[in-house]
């Protein structure tokens, strides 16, 4: 089975994507991982990538895609993978389809954890953390025994500037803007499969392994 997973930040995709792995057995391969393993071996591409990131700069597409054909190429992928975080732009999707038709592959599905905006505002911004334990908590989801407290060590919980409601909302909006034409794409080519993320995430799981076990039947 040959997968993408897509969610904005909060949607619990992280989640989801281990649940599959350890399910189904395909390798999850995420773009960080993808890059951190070229670079590592030194791979031709790999090195290109290297030099525009101690640049400052963004990785071309070319060797983006590169890399991807490269990861999607080995053994542990003829039975399938889950890629996630790539692909982020439609010319990076229509590489895509350039390169499983090379190596004779489909795509199965764009399974898109799907959370409305609100519930992830309320997600996102209900973090807090204890700045000596490093402890994390939620104050719905998972909160502390005392509130504001840290249950380790008594210390007074703060809110992480990456988790205000302004820069939490900033970057939904920018993802959104982003994910859109893909979302697009992904549905007029019919592999899109839109999930209910805002379940329990063991029914969000019990929703894709539905659509899954048909491909293993």
């Amino acid at each position: 089975m040959n997968l993408i997973l897509m969610g904005l930040p909060g949607a619990g995709k992280g989640t989801q994507a281990e649940m599959i792995v350890e399910k189904y057995g395909i390798p999850h391969i995420s773009t960080g991982d993808m890059f951190r393993a070229a670079i590592k071996n030194e791979t031709e591409l790999g090195v290109k990538a290297k030099s525009f990131m101690d640049a400052g700069e963004l990785v071309p597409d070319e060797v983006t895609v590169g890399i991807v054909r490269e990861r999607l190429s080995q053994d542990d992928c003829k039975d399938g993978f889950l890629l996630d975080g790539f692909p982020r732009t439609v010319p990076q999707a229509e590489a895509l389809e350039d390169i499983m038709g090379t190596l004779g592959k489909s795509l199965d599905y764009v399974i898109n954890v799907n959370v409305e905006k609100e519930k992830l505002m309320e997600r996102l911004t209900g973090r807090r953390v204890s700045p000596t334990s490093g402890k994390t908590y939620h104050v719905v989801f998972n909160p502390p025994k005392v509130e504001g407290k840290c249950d380790v060590d008594g210390s007074e919980l703060i809110q992480r500037d990456d988790d205000k409601p302004e820069t939490v909302k900033n970057r939904l909006e920018v993802n959104i803007e982003q994910q859109q034409p893909l979302i697009d794409f992904y549905s007029e080519k019919g592999y899109l499969r839109n999930i209910d993320g805002e379940q329990d995430i063991h029914d969000v799981f019990r929703e894709i392994d539905e659509l899954l076990k048909g491909l293993r039947a």
